[in-house]
């Protein structure tokens, strides 16, 4: 069990296990199945049985009328089933002629109740049930009234009940005993196959309660059958694999964080410490000038920090992005800066990528104010497709001194940088290839660096075509 209390007038329904409540859910439904069943299985059988009584002495009443009507009335009424009972009643409920199997002097029911079912029978046979036999306690009976030479009559015939009610008793019972003991082992057998069936959901609860204990990375177990289960738990391994990549970019940003801004915050310090205990000797312009490059590194870093620690969490969806156009505000970005170096950059081509627009701006802007860092004179942006279909590409080549290729993977590692001094001066934080990578592959492509005709650095961005 998780552990977890109870809610204080919480309902006890809602107490219960899934398991618990499944079994108790399908047990009902079974259990009204089971004895509407049964309760629809006695009402056709008594109907059945009685229907089969009724036609017997309907029948006979048939018959015997014709007889009535002959003026061919034997001493003895024929009967056939055990315990029929026919008698040629008067007016009065006296006795005119019966079967062998009841008396010549009592009739079989008295005066009132005959004169009451010879109203309801009219000219038609009645057949009706009645406990009032005198000599069956229930009994089928069917009413005719006739006339026997010259003089209203009764012919009534009836055959006991008895059978069909002792029948109709004992499947009452059977059905009795029978629906609870089967109702029961429906439960037991669905409280089994339940909790087979559940054992992963529990062992999956069990896995996300050890994560949640120990706060770190973790698995979910995948049943090995391919169904549902299975493919919540690869959901929840994809959840928590995406909720380790944000906590470790948050654990990342937090070092970096601290790690790069400890320089600048210190020589901030120094420098206002000194300033307040030597006023005189320092003054406010030089200050000023002092902390203006460390702010203005400390923004750098921060924005920086934020991009990288973004990434992956936009919501943004992919569409067509004008390469070109990407490009072009990335060169007039960098324009001042190149300016400033003495570097020409040059853009030429046309492609559409999949993607967002900020993402794939931030990346070429990065590739080209790399390139303008490094560039002796020339920086020359190229935006084709890639042979084969499928991708483009945005190729930046400088003119600078190039990277070895033992460096050309290790550039894109956070705060790398082969020239330190240069990238200080330059005003890099050693962050601009590791953004670039991480927002290319946030969109489906990625970037490498190369060596660059002639001499200097190639980068590539490749990305999916729009």
């Amino acid at each position: 069990m998780s552990g977890v209390a109870p809610v204080p007038g919480r309902r006890p329904w809602r107490r219960l296990s899934l398991r618990a409540r499944l079994t108790l859910v399908a047990t009902l439904a079974v259990a009204v199945v089971l004895v509407a069943g049964a309760l629809a299985l006695t009402a056709t059988l008594g109907t059945a049985r009685t229907a089969a009584l009724d036609d017997v002495v309907r029948e006979r009443s048939a018959t015997l009328a014709a007889l009535v009507a002959d003026d061919r009335v034997p001493d003895a009424l024929p009967v056939s089933q055990p315990g029929e009972v026919a008698q040629l009643l008067d007016r009065d409920g006296g006795v005119l002629a019966t079967s062998t199997t009841a008396s010549r002097t009592l009739p079989v029911v008295d005066a009132a109740t005959l004169a009451g079912w010879r109203e309801r029978a009219a000219d038609d046979v009645l057949v009706v049930g009645t406990d009032a036999s005198a000599y069956d306690e229930v009994a089928r009976a069917a009413v005719r009234a006739v006339t026997w030479r010259g003089l209203p009559a009764t012919l009534v015939t009836t055959v006991p009940a008895t059978d069909v009610e002792g029948v109709l008793g004992a499947l009452r019972v059977a059905l009795l005993l029978v629906v609870p003991v089967l109702v029961a082992g429906f439960a037991v057998v669905l409280w089994t196959v339940l909790g087979r069936a559940l054992a992963p959901v529990e062992h999956l609860r069990a896995a996300a309660d050890r994560v949640a204990l120990t706060g770190g990375p973790g698995s979910l177990p995948v049943p090995a059958a391919d169904d549902e289960l299975g493919a919540l738990a690869r959901t929840l391994n994809a959840m928590l694999d995406r909720l380790e990549v944000a906590a470790a970019r948050q654990r990342t940003f937090v070092a970096d964080a601290a790690h790069e801004l400890r320089s600048p915050v210190a020589a901030a310090r120094a420098a206002v410490e000194v300033a307040a205990a030597h006023p005189e000797a320092y003054p406010v312009a030089d200050l000023v000038a002092d902390l203006a490059p460390q702010v203005a590194r400390m923004q750098t870093l921060v924005d920086d920090l934020l991009v990288l620690a973004r990434v992956g969490s936009s919501g943004a969806a992919p569409g067509p992005v004008d390469l070109a156009a990407v490009a072009d505000d990335a060169l007039a970005s960098v324009a001042p800066d190149a300016a400033a170096r003495g570097v020409r950059v040059l853009l030429s081509g046309a492609a559409t990528a999949a993607g967002t627009p900020e993402a794939a701006r931030r990346v070429v802007r990065n590739l080209v104010a790399n390139a303008v860092r490094h560039a002796v004179g020339r920086v020359d942006v190229r935006v084709e497709p890639v042979p084969g279909g499928g991708r483009v590409r945005v190729v930046v080549d400088d003119d600078g001194h190039g990277v070895a290729p033992e460096d050309r993977e290790r550039v894109f590692a956070r705060f790398v940088r082969l020239d330190e001094a240069r990238e200080r001066d330059a005003g890099g934080t050693g962050l601009g290839l590791a953004i670039a990578r991480e927002m290319a592959r946030e969109l489906g492509g990625d970037v490498r660096l190369e060596e660059a005709p002639g001499r200097g650095t190639r980068a590539v961005l490749e990305l999916p075509a729009g």
